[in-house]
């Protein structure tokens, strides 16, 4: 009885194990969007892809890298004086009056959370002159990030026939914006009150913050001819993932079955812990003959379970350096790959400073 029963059991289990898993296939196969990914920020390794490189419009995700030059160009503190042609921009607002001064950094929070049309438009004249200048700009960034499928003609996402990306090229943006701890900040903030009279309290528009566990970004977007777009964020275990869909209408449905999907596939593996050591290197006319190189980070990888043993590391470096040698001095690098894929790429650093041999130390090897 008990051996039947067993066998029972471990019968119902392997028929729900596969069930679950078909479930979890389908999931991911009948999303609603036309285009989606989901993305590593740490690594930028691709966990999920539908039509990643088909241009489409991109609505008010475009706002991620208005941001983001905003902050890579101007200080948060700065005092913007509103232009004439950023008041009563069609769409979503933070109704901005003509003089009206803000801090840059309100300026983003109502771009952000309220996706304020204006705010972009304020932005873009701001850091460039011009929205015409500030769009070059954004195309600019946007080859050198390698998102060369994307066009960029004004800084809010209001349709354009020429402006437009792809799921994977906005994936590459936002891996970038992420890195911004203040951008981070930003999009992770469910309510910020602005330092200004009227309209100050600009509440987040983005449903993952409060409804899906770990959900820290990022932006929403719809028009028309876009269709519903988002760019999400979470974080769980120790490993942080965005997932993109375009022309989705079940964007946040969509989003979530991708990113759990992600999580229960992948985990957080540490193959390289920061300040370990990866490699001692000789050292030529140095008051040490011999020191570590240790690495500059953490570096977690997503990976399935069959990947974990496939992993390997070569270090990248010289076997011998001429002293002086500065401590933090970029000497190497760690390259991981899986079979012949190259996943991530870490800088190797000196872990001390090494000063040249004097002449009294000369002298003194000798005798």
């Amino acid at each position: 009885m008990n051996r039947k029963m067993t066998a029972r059991s471990i019968a119902i289990i392997t028929i729900f194990f596969f069930l679950n898993m078909m479930m979890s296939y389908a999931n991911t196969n009948n999303i609603s969007a036309s285009s989606a990914i989901v993305m590593d920020v740490k690594t930028g390794r691709i966990l999920f892809e539908k039509n990643i490189n088909q241009k489409k419009p991109m609505a008010s995700t475009t706002k991620i890298m208005t941001a983001l030059l905003a902050l890579e160009k101007t200080p948060l503190e700065e005092i913007i004086k509103v232009p004439r042609n950023a008041v009563g921009v069609e769409g979503s607002s933070i109704y901005l009056q003509y003089d009206e001064k803000l801090s840059m950094k309100d300026l983003l929070y109502g771009l952000m959370l309220r996706s304020g049309n204006d705010a972009a438009t304020a932005v873009a004249v701001h850091v460039s002159g011009s929205v015409e200048k500030f769009s070059d700009l954004m195309n600019k960034r946007a080859r050198e990030l390698g998102a060369i499928n994307t066009n960029f003609m004004n800084p809010h996402g209001l349709h354009n026939a020429s402006h437009y990306t792809t799921a994977y090229d906005l994936a590459l943006i936002t891996r970038e914006a992420l890195k911004n701890k203040n951008f981070s900040e930003i999009v992770q903030t469910k309510l910020w009150v602005a330092e200004r009279e009227g309209y100050k309290y600009f509440y987040n528009k983005n449903k993952i913050l409060s409804q899906y566990a770990g959900g820290n970004g990022v932006k929403t977007g719809y028009t028309k001819a876009a269709g519903r777009c988002l760019v999400t964020s979470a974080t769980r275990n120790g490993m942080q993932l965005l997932c993109v869909v375009l022309n989705a209408p079940n964007w946040f449905q969509d989003s979530y079955q991708l990113l759990d999907n992600a999580f229960e596939k992948y985990d957080a593996v540490s193959i390289i812990k920061k300040d370990a050591i990866l490699k001692t290197i000789s050292v030529k006319n140095g008051k040490k003959s011999s020191t570590k190189l240790i690495s500059t980070e953490d570096v977690v990888i997503p990976l399935t379970e069959k990947e974990k043993d496939k992993i390997r590391t070569v270090l990248d470096v010289n076997e011998v350096f001429e002293a002086p040698i500065a401590r933090g001095v970029k000497l190497g690098k760690a390259k991981i790959y899986l079979h012949d894929q190259l996943l991530y790429i870490a800088d190797l650093m000196c872990r001390e400073d090494i000063g040249t041999k004097s002449f009294k130390d000369k002298v003194l090897d000798i005798l």
